[in-house]
This record gives structure tokens, sequence and C-alpha cells, in this order.
């Protein structure tokens, strides 16, 4: 892991949004290797958005990335979605993918994907063409303030989603528990928050570069969630596959919590 946890500064200098995208989310390697660690968190995604009361208006991802996977199960549950990263580069080949300009990444396998899980390979130019319909916004946000989107107001949202982005932008347990809180204050009394985390990672890395991760527990996430105002509803733990020099997480957490209604 990196001697100095990784900042800000040095996503917005030196992260690069196609190097990260071709390392992590093609569904199969170069040697034919299927991507275990994806096809677990769409088949995790998939289960949670299918949880009774997990739709509604409006779902705010935080600390989408360059990614739209996150979102193919989502999208059959909400009208809208608001899309929230702190990287311009990544907003940037996100909106690429979204106006089907030349050169963005190529999702198809993995919309396939997940149109097999729910029942029909077919659909997923259809479901391509729904989620780009779907996403309205795509916006620049910080998960350190107290108001993310800093200086827009977003009105809170039925759902926020946010996956492999807290463990990534907090430092350390007392910024990702502040994280959470604030990240908390977008979603409706009522309202849901679903997450992907990993756990027990301390670094990840591709194209030569190695960003730092917040070593995390899942009691110590859990802990965090209630503490930011939501009960946890549903929380699961998948193992990581060994040996990939890629990242050194040991497993994933799979959560889905409620917010609870203000004490007025």
């Amino acid at each position: 892991a990196p001697a100095v946890f990784t900042g800000t500064d040095v996503y917005q200098r030196s992260f690069n949004p196609q190097e990260y995208l071709r390392e992590f989310y093609r569904l199969s390697d170069s040697q034919g290797q299927p991507n275990t660690f994806l096809m677990e968190n769409l088949r995790a995604l998939r289960k949670m958005f299918s949880l009774e009361g997990l739709s509604g208006d409006t779902l705010i991802d935080v600390g989408c990335g360059p990614t739209i996977y996150q979102l193919l199960s989502a999208c059959e549950h909400f009208q809208e979605i608001i899309a929230l990263d702190y990287t311009d580069q990544n907003r940037r080949e996100l909106e690429k993918w979204l106006k089907k300009e030349a050169g963005a990444f190529d999702w198809r396998p993995v919309v396939e994907y997940v149109c097999e899980l729910e029942g029909d390979r077919e659909k997923w130019a259809e479901k391509e063409e729904k989620l780009r319909k779907k996403v309205r916004q795509v916006l620049k946000c910080d998960v350190t303030k107290a108001n993310p989107t800093e200086p827009v107001s977003l009105p809170p949202a039925d759902c926020i989603v946010s996956t492999l982005c807290l463990e990534a932008a907090c430092k350390d347990l007392a910024t990702f528990r502040s994280a959470l809180r604030n990240v908390g204050a977008l979603v409706k009394p009522g309202g849901h928050l679903v997450m992907v985390t990993v756990l027990r990672e301390t670094y990840y890395a591709f194209n030569n570069q190695v960003f730092s991760c917040l070593r995390l527990e899942k009691n110590v996430v859990e802990e965090a969630v209630e503490g930011a105002g939501f009960d946890v509803r549903f929380s699961e733990v998948q193992p990581c596959p060994p040996g990939n020099a890629c990242a050194d997480c040991e497993a994933v957490l799979s959560l889905v919590a409620r917010k609870r209604a203000s004490i007025s």
C-alpha cells in the first residue's frame, strides 16, 4: 500500500479511467479467465435491488467513477438517476458512454450478463437505452463535504448507491464515518442506501500505479452505517477470489440499509 493515503489531487492528476476500465471491468481477461469479482458484484446488486421497497423516483450514485455496472439492475427500479464523482476525467468517461461517443468503453458483455441474470440476455440494447435515458445529471462531488455536491443542492433521493467508493476516498475511520453521514443526508427518511464495499483491502493497482484503500471490517462498516442514521436490512459477505495482484481485498460486503425517520 502507498506510504501516504492517496489524496484527491492524485486522482485528479493521474487516475486513468480507460486503463481502470480495461483492468477491472472486462467480463474475462486476455487469458479468457472470467472476472469473478465483477460477476459476484453484479449478482449482489441484482439481489439487493430486488428487495422490497427498493424502488422510487430518484437514485443517486455516489462515486460512480467511469462505470455503469452498478446501475444496470438499479435502472429497472428508479425513474431518474444522478451520478456523482470527484474526478473530472471519470465523469467525462461516463458522459462518453451516455452520449455514445467514439472511443467509449464497450459495456455490452456486462449488460448482457445482467440481462441474463434477469432472464433475457437479448434485452441488452433495450437496457442500455433505458439507462442512458434515466441518467439525468453527472455532477462533481466530494464525500468529505457536508453537502457533497456543493455548490449544487440536490433534493433528497429515494435511494443512494455507492460501490467501491468510500473505502478509496476516506483516509481513516473518522473520515469514513463522517463521509457516510454526509452521503446519508442525500437520502430521504425511509429511503435506502445500497453499498458494495471491499473488506480488508489496503491498495488496488493498475497501469503501474497504486491507490490506497481504507482497511475495513464488516462490523465497522455496519456500525458506521447505523451511526449515519440507517438500519441495516441486508448484509452479506462474499470472499474475494485469491491470487489477484491488482488488489489485496479479502472479501466484499453487500449491504442495504434504510434511513430512520428523523426525530423531530
